[in-house]
C-alpha cells in the first residue's frame, strides 16, 4: 500500500481493489444465463449444492474463531447460512439429499482454501467472509427473486431460505457496521494488502466455479 492508501477506509480500498474480480464472477455465462431464467432448477440446484460445500468450510472453524482479534468480530451467528443451506437442499433435492453429493473440483479448492485460512490465517478467512456473506446481503438477493419468479418458489421459503437473513431486520444498516468492522481491522498496511490480494483470489475461486457449472449447463443457442 502506498502512503495515500493509510488514509482510506479498508472498507473503500478493499471494495475498489477487487472490483475487476467482483464484476467477472458475477456476470460469468453461467450466472447471466441463470438469471435471464434461460437455465432450469437443476442448474439453481446444483449450485446450491456447490454453495454448500463453501459455507461448510467457513462456519466449521467459526465458533473456534470467535476469539481471535483479527476473525472474531466477524463471527456473527446471524449470517450463518449452513442450516438454511441445508433446508434448501432438502427441498430441492429430497431428505437424502447428501446421498452422492460431491463438489466440483472448483469448489474442493475454493472450500480447502477456505479450511486452511480458517486454520492458519485470519485475515485471510476474513477476506473469503467479506466476499460470501456481504454478496448474500446484496446481490444474493437477486437471486432469490429470480428463483421464485422462475422456479415458482414461495417467497423467501424453501428453496430460497439461503438468501433470507431473518435475523437481519435492516440490511444496509449491517453492512454499514460490516464496513467499520473492516474498516477497523486488527492489521498494518502489510496484512491489508495481504488481504486485500486473498480477497481477489476469493473471487477468482468464484469465477472458476462459475466456469465449471457452464461446462455442465452450456448456454443456450
Amino acid at each position: 500500500m502506498d502512503a495515500t492508501a493509510t488514509t482510506t477506509p479498508f472498507s473503500t480500498l478493499i471494495r475498489e481493489a477487487s472490483h475487476e474480480q467482483h464484476v467477472e464472477a458475477e456476470t460469468s455465462s453461467f450466472m447471466t444465463d441463470m438469471l435471464s431464467g434461460r437455465l432450469g432448477v437443476d442448474a439453481y440446484t446444483r449450485y446450491t449444492e456447490q454453495l454448500w460445500f463453501v459455507y461448510r468450510a467457513l462456519e466449521a472453524s467459526a465458533e473456534q474463531l470467535a476469539g481471535d482479534p483479527v476473525a472474531g468480530p466477524f463471527i456473527q451467528r446471524e449470517l450463518r447460512r449452513t442450516p438454511e443451506l441445508e433446508r434448501d437442499l432438502t427441498h430441492l433435492r429430497g431428505a437424502d439429499w447428501r446421498d452422492g453429493l460431491e463438489p466440483l473440483p472448483a469448489t474442493a479448492a475454493y472450500a480447502a482454501r477456505v479450511e486452511e485460512c480458517a486454520r492458519t490465517w485470519p485475515g485471510g478467512y476474513v477476506a473469503h467472509h467479506y466476499t460470501r456473506y456481504l454478496g448474500d446481503l446484496s446481490g444474493g438477493q437477486i437471486i432469490r427473486d429470480t428463483a421464485e419468479k422462475a422456479w415458482g418458489f414461495e417467497r423467501k421459503g424453501d428453496g430460497v431460505r439461503f438468501y433470507v437473513f431473518e435475523q437481519i431486520s435492516n440490511p444496509a444498516a449491517f453492512k454499514r457496521g460490516y464496513r467499520q468492522l473492516l474498516d477497523a481491522v486488527a492489521a498494518d498496511d502489510l496484512e491489508k494488502q495481504r488481504i486485500i490480494d486473498e480477497c481477489k483470489r476469493a473471487f477468482d475461486f468464484n469465477g472458476a466455479v462459475f466456469r465449471e457449472l457452464g461446462g455442465e449447463f452450456p448456454l443456450s443457442a
